[in-house]
C-alpha cells in the first residue's frame, strides 16, 4: 500500500471512532449479532478463500501446528459467530463509573471507564483472531485497524469484507473495521508511525513480531506475545497426575501461545516421573530435547523409540515451539526452577505441580508471569476460561494491563468533576 493509502485508512478510522464512542450498548450488540449471522451466511465463502491460504501455506513448508492454526473450517467459523453473540451478551464495560468520590470543598468526582479510540491489532497465522478483534473493539467502542500476517491474508481479507458489510446494515460506519492488505513489512512500519491516528497497538504473535514492534512502533503497544510457557514437576508431585497435567498443556493444542513448551523435573522426582512422561509424549508423537541426565532416564522406557528424542541446547530452552516439540531438564531445587523460567520465560504461564505448600507459595511468589498456575494445566491461560468473556489476547507485560486481555482492559479512563460554582482559591 501507498503511505498515503494507509494516512487515509488510518484518518477514516479515527473518524468511525467518534461516532463508536457515541453509540448505545444496543446499537453495540446488534451490531455484533449482524456480524455473527453475516459470517454464517457466507462461511462457503470463508472456507474457499481459507484453503487457498492453506494451499499456500503447505508450499511454504508450515508445521501441521501452524496450518491447524490458519485452517478455518464450519465449526470453527461457528464458534467465531457464537463468540460474537457472546460478547453481545457481556456487560458494556464504556461509561461503567469505577470510582467517585467527594472532595472536602465539595466537588464530585467520578471515574468512568471510555473507549481508547483507535486500535491496531497486528497477527500472524490466526485469521479468527480477525474477528476477535473486531468484535471486542466494537464492544468496548474503539475502531479496529487489522493487520494479518502473509499466510492468512486471503482468510482475513474476506472477513474484515464480511464484518464491514454488517456494520453498514447496522447503521454503523464500514471503517470502525479495516484492514491492512499487504504482506510488506514496509508497509506494517508506516502503520506502527501513525501516532496521530491510533491509540494502541496490540500484537498477537512471537517474539519476533514483539522485537519488531519495540524497534519500530511510535504507538504505545500491549504485547500480547509469545508464551514460552513451562511446568515444573516438584519433588511431591503425585506422579499420574502430574503426567496428565503435562500431556495435555503439550499436546492438547500445541501451536498456542499458553502450551507447554519446557518441562522442568526435580532431581528426586525424575527417576519415577521421566520414564513414563516421556513414555506417553513419544505416543503422541512429541519430540524431546532433553539434558544428559534427563535422556538417560527416558532411554530407560522408551527403547524402540530413541528417534523420539535428542539433545537440548540454550536455544531449545529459549524456543517457543508452537508444535509438538518440547525441552526438559533436571533440577535440583524450586529455586533453580525459578531461575531457569526467569532466564528463558516470556512472562506468559508458569506452572508448578507438588503437594508441597511452602515450594507452591515460593514458585507463585518467585516466578514473574502473568499467570502462574498450582497444579494445573497452563492451557487454561484464556478469557473464557476465566470467566472474563472474550478476550484479544494474554498481555505479557505490566502497563496498563497483564494476562487476558478482555473488554476492560481494552478502555482507559477519564475523569469527570462537577461542582457548583466552585473556583481554586
Amino acid at each position: 500500500m501507498q503511505p498515503r493509502k494507509i494516512r487515509k485508512l488510518c484518518n477514516a478510522a479515527r473518524e468511525a471512532s467518534r461516532r463508536l464512542a457515541t453509540l448505545t450498548p444496543d446499537q453495540k450488540n446488534l451490531a455484533l449479532a449482524e456480524m455473527a449471522e453475516a459470517l454464517m451466511r457466507r462461511k462457503g465463502e470463508i472456507i474457499r478463500e481459507n484453503r487457498d491460504d492453506i494451499k499456500e501455506g503447505k508450499a511454504a513448508h508450515l508445521s501441521a501446528a501452524l496450518l491447524d492454526r490458519l485452517r478455518l473450517d464450519e465449526d470453527r467459523i461457528r464458534d467465531m459467530a457464537d463468540g460474537l453473540r457472546h460478547l453481545a451478551s457481556l456487560p458494556d464495560p464504556v461509561g461503567e463509573i469505577v470510582d467517585g468520590w467527594h472532595t472536602s470543598n465539595g466537588l464530585e468526582i467520578s471515574r468512568i471507564r471510555v473507549p481508547f479510540g483507535v486500535i491496531a491489532v497486528i497477527f500472524e497465522a490466526r485469521p479468527n483472531v480477525a474477528v476477535d478483534a473486531a468484535g471486542l473493539c466494537l464492544k468496548a467502542g474503539n475502531s479496529a485497524i487489522l493487520r494479518g500476517g502473509s499466510a492468512s491474508l486471503r482468510s482475513v481479507r474476506i472477513l474484515t469484507e464480511i464484518i464491514s458489510g454488517a456494520l453498514i446494515d447496522a447503521g454503523i460506519p464500514r471503517d470502525a473495521v479495516s484492514m491492512v492488505e499487504s504482506r510488506e513489512r514496509g508497509d506494517l512500519k508506516q502503520l506502527l508511525a501513525m501516532s496521530d491516528y491510533i491509540d494502541l497497538v496490540i500484537p498477537r504473535g512471537g517474539e519476533g513480531l514483539k522485537d519488531y514492534l519495540k524497534k519500530n512502533s511510535k504507538i504505545p503497544v500491549i504485547y500480547a506475545a509469545g508464551g514460552n510457557c513451562h511446568t515444573f514437576v516438584d519433588a511431591s508431585a503425585e506422579v499420574e497426575k502430574a503426567i496428565r497435567v503435562v500431556v495435555n498443556a503439550k499436546v492438547q493444542r500445541p501451536g498456542v501461545c499458553n502450551a507447554l513448551e519446557t518441562l522442568l523435573v526435580h532431581r528426586r522426582a525424575a527417576a519415577d516421573f521421566i520414564p513414563l512422561a516421556a513414555a506417553e509424549l513419544i505416543k503422541r508423537n512429541v519430540l524431546l530435547y532433553m539434558d544428559e541426565d534427563s535422556r538417560a532416564l527416558a532411554e530407560t522406557s522408551v527403547r524402540d523409540g530413541s528417534e523420539w528424542i535428542e539433545e537440548a541446547t540454550d536455544e531449545h530452552y529459549a524456543t517457543e515451539f508452537l508444535d509438538l516439540k518440547l525441552a526438559v531438564k533436571i533440577v535440583d531445587s524450586v529455586d533453580e526452577a525459578i531461575e531457569h523460567i526467569t532466564r528463558y520465560g516470556t512472562g506468559h504461564s508458569e506452572a508448578i505441580l507438588t503437594n508441597d505448600l511452602e515450594n507452591s507459595r515460593r514458585f507463585a511468589a518467585g516466578v514473574d508471569a502473568a499467570c502462574v498456575y498450582v497444579n494445573a494445566s497452563t492451557r487454561f491461560t484464556d478469557g473464557g476460561e476465566f470467566g472474563m468473556g472474550a478476550e484479544i489476547g494474554i498481555s505479557t507485560q505490566k502497563l496498563h494491563a497483564r494476562g487476558p486481555l478482555g473488554l476492560r482492559e481494552l478502555t482507559s479512563v477519564k475523569y469527570v468533576i462537577t461542582g457548583d460554582g466552585h473556583v481554586r482559591g
